[in-house]
């Protein structure tokens, strides 16, 4: 038989799709574990099995089976009570750099490569991967946390002067971003002059709307990194985090309120305070989404709207959504 070869640092633009280990080891989720195991027999199996597959009639991935659970499972089981449904899956378009991560991330030892339609195309597994491969994805990995508050991971080794070229043009875009921020406070000083309260909780609105714009971001760079931009994913996406931005938005905000409402016994400012903490999350996530992948569509590296650019323009529309849903709430108060 044919000894497979190893992917090294040359091979890391490859799509992963030229490096499948052959077949992979599916199973009909509608058989019994006893009729699995009489059908196994009679296949050409892959030399190393990992997990097994199981997939429908169409060929579109349904689960994996961990080997363990397959063999010590009763045999009138049926295949589909023992899928493991949450597959982490490897798209299709993917490079191999992009895969090797997966394995660096997740600690899997294969991972199914399926099409756009979800249908397994192959399996790939750890093995082919060279030690300087996997060391290259840690390194990436680790570069990428980096960059997420910018700075590159040589700035960590570098002379203090490399180190302050690396690191001060990054801040530069905090202070503007600041700076917008204070100017933007200043068209506000007749509201804030009238309700000196809103000023209290400025910082908690920011602190909320930051954090969750960079997780947003943080998952959307992981799901970009080495791939083009898929407008079907995309509003998968928005509508992922749109969803779960008004379930934070809501239990923040109202957590939020409900201290104002205890604290200043102010049923209008509680309210005002708790909508806009929500509405300001929801739109630090999409601003999280959205600004990574407008990046990765005019080809640039989405990282480099991480960071400080998504937390400026985080900070400045949370500002005017907080200074004018309040207003208008107060006023109608």
């Amino acid at each position: 038989m044919k000894k497979r070869s190893t992917i090294g640092r040359e091979n890391l633009q490859d799509p992963i799709t030229s490096h499948l280990t052959g077949h992979a080891a599916t199973l009909d989720p509608e058989r019994t574990v006893a009729q699995t195991l009489l059908d196994l027999r009679t296949q050409q199996l892959p030399d190393s099995i990992l997990y097994f597959y199981a997939v429908d009639a169409e060929g579109r991935l349904r689960g994996v089976v961990p080997t363990r659970r397959l063999l010590t499972s009763p045999l009138d089981a049926r295949v589909a009570d023992l899928l493991i449904e949450k597959v982490v899956t490897i798209p299709a378009t993917a490079t191999v750099e992009v895969a090797c991560e997966f394995f660096v991330m997740h600690k899997f030892l294969a991972f199914p490569v399926v099409d756009a339609d979800g249908k397994l195309l192959g399996v790939v597994d750890v093995g082919l991967f060279t030690d300087e491969v996997i060391d290259l994805a840690e390194k990436q990995s680790l570069d990428d946390v980096f960059q997420l508050v910018g700075v590159h991971l040589t700035a960590s080794k570098a002379s203090p002067v490399a180190s302050f070229k690396d690191r001060f043009p990054w801040l530069l875009c905090n202070i503007g971003g600041g700076m917008a921020c204070a100017v933007l406070s200043g068209f506000y000083e007749a509201l804030l002059a009238a309700q000196v309260v809103l000023a209290l909780f400025v910082p908690v609105v920011l602190a909320l709307a930051e954090s969750v714009s960079m997780q947003s971001a943080t998952i959307t760079i992981h799901g970009l990194h080495g791939e083009r931009v898929n407008w079907r994913g995309l509003l998968r996406n928005l509508r992922q985090e749109f969803l779960a931005a008004v379930l934070l938005g809501l239990a923040c905000g109202g957590t939020v309120g409900a201290v104002v409402q205890v604290w200043k016994g102010t049923g209008a400012v509680a309210l005002a305070v708790g909508g806009s903490i929500c509405l300001a999350m929801i739109t630090a996530c999409m601003l999280g989404v959205l600004l990574p992948t407008a990046v990765r569509g005019l080809r640039g590296d989405p990282r480099i709207a991480a960071g400080p650019i998504v937390l400026a323009t985080t900070d400045m529309a949370t500002l005017l959504f907080y200074f004018n849903v309040a207003g208008l709430l107060l006023a109608r108060g």
